[in-house]
């Protein structure tokens, strides 16, 4: 399996994008074909002594800032490292790609260079996110700011079909955010919305869920427009950050509560590592035609070796293609959908 990656793209590149690319190689099997300017890359090999076993250089001489805007860069920056990936991954050159740049830009290139599935009308982030319980995928995280009851329908779908193939999760159910329980709650938008998710044949759907009810992890996947799952996604690292802070403020605090620490120094690892949003490393482009993950842009070796792993999952066990069956399913229902796919 050949994994094509972003060298340039993220807040740490290409150091870290290759540290981690470099342990995937190891421990997970596959192949990396790193897309980037290769004097950069060679030259922080060269200084970082990276084992390069595995992964192939293509040179792209250009790279999409954070600062451009997302369409015009695609566009215009044939040459990119982002741009070059996404067309060998749309060529067969590669199984899946991963990037830690733009969210906007992998967005317009997935959605320009590689495709929506068929029924798809705009491509969702899904994030998995540490719940109480277990994790929950939260999609739409970011991508689209305002979403049709059609969209989010799809997205519960696509959310459904992760949730089983990539997590493992027999039978995973699917609620939707709103502002309470009950059918008739929330805007028109999402009053019909939930009458969609009930009549839809392929997931199990469980109703509205109230976002204190959201971080329980009580619902496997967790559906509403990018604007309020940002919010949701944001808000949570911060409590996160927040809480890991304080109790470590309270353990430090004392002598006293220094040796209490060291009774429950093996627990509060756990824990930490329950809140570490590195260990899932990166989101699912859902609604493209070939696998696209979404690395964190501020991720180090860990975050991007987890990005790969979840693309390799992605690829193993045939995601993407269960959501294009179980669309078209969804589409038969509605009398046929738009095509979206070349």
């Amino acid at each position: 399996m050949n994994i094509i990656i972003d060298a340039m793209g993220g807040d740490n590149a290409p150091k870290e994008i290759l540290l981690g690319a470099a342990r995937a190689v190891k421990e997970l099997g596959v192949d990396v074909t790193a897309v980037g300017r290769r004097a950069d890359i060679d030259a922080c090999v060269r200084e970082n002594g990276i084992d390069m076993t595995g992964i192939t250089v293509v040179d792209a001489s250009e790279t999409i800032e954070m600062c451009d805007e997302p369409t015009a860069a695609i566009r215009r920056k044939k040459d990119s490292s982002m741009v070059v990936g996404l067309r060998r991954l749309t060529a067969g050159e590669g199984d899946a790609f991963v990037s830690a740049g733009s969210t906007g830009a992998l967005l317009a290139g997935a959605t320009l260079i590689v495709k929506r599935l068929k029924g798809v009308k705009r491509p969702a982030i899904g994030t998995v996110i540490p719940g109480a319980k277990q994790p929950y995928l939260l999609l739409d995280s970011g991508a689209n700011v305002e979403c049709r009851p059609e969209m989010l329908d799809a997205f519960a779908s696509m959310g459904s079909v992760y949730m089983e193939k990539v997590m493992g999760r027999a039978e995973p159910s699917v609620a939707l955010v709103n502002n309470g329980a009950e059918e008739t709650k929330g805007t028109p938008d999402y009053v019909r919305a939930h009458q969609l998710l009930k009549k839809n044949p392929g997931i199990r759907f469980v109703g509205n869920i109230e976002p204190r009810d959201v971080p329980a992890g009580n619902a496997d996947v967790v559906v509403c427009d990018g604007f309020t799952g940002n919010v949701i996604l944001k808000l949570t690292e911060g409590v996160a950050k927040m809480l890991v802070g304080e109790l470590k403020g309270v353990f430090m605090g004392s002598l006293k509560t220094k040796l209490a620490y060291l009774m429950v120094k093996d627990g509060m690892r756990g824990f930490k590592k329950k809140l570490d949003a590195d260990e899932h490393g990166g989101a699912l482009m859902m609604g493209v035609s070939r696998p696209v993950i979404k690395a964190h842009g501020s991720s180090n070796a860990k975050a991007f070796y987890n990005a790969i792993r979840q693309a390799k999952l992605c690829v193993e066990r045939g995601a993407v293609d269960s959501m294009r069956e179980k669309l078209a399913a969804l589409g038969a229902r509605d009398g046929g959908e738009d095509s979206a796919e070349d």
